[in-house]
């Protein structure tokens, strides 16, 4: 069974969000998602500085198996992004929760959150996937 952290928001595309104590948001995939799509060889996140919106697409993550679009959680500026990444994407496979995210948003409005999946409404999907 895959990790669910109670902490964290979730999409049923299969994103997680973490408020940060800053008021910051980090978005990455799920352990979920990183297993279903296998060895992650390539992710492309958002520039930073560009602004992204609740639901949209806000990148992709390949792998071995399929290309993933990646969604924001929250609409907002992108303020950083995992550049790690860009030469370990594998680290996604490895950590998806704490060295693989993916972007962090300071969002222009946090309350979009309260639409997103708890713990226990993520792991329903996962259940029916």
């Amino acid at each position: 069974m895959s990790e669910v952290r109670s902490e964290l928001k979730y999409l049923s595309s299969h994103e997680w969000a973490r408020v940060e104590e800053d008021g910051t948001v980090t978005i990455g995939i799920t352990d979920h998602a990183q297993d279903s799509l296998g060895d992650v060889v390539y992710v492309e996140t958002p520039d930073v500085g560009s602004s992204v919106s609740a639901g949209e697409e806000a990148g992709v993550v390949e792998s071995v198996k399929a290309a993933s679009d990646i969604y924001s959680l929250v609409s907002g500026e992108v303020i950083a992004v995992n550049e790690a990444l860009e030469d370990a994407p594998e680290t996604v496979n490895e950590s998806p929760f704490d060295e693989g995210w993916f972007f962090k948003v300071k969002p222009s409005d946090l309350t979009e959150l309260d639409g997103a999946l708890t713990a226990e409404g993520y792991q329903a999907v996962c259940e029916e996937d």
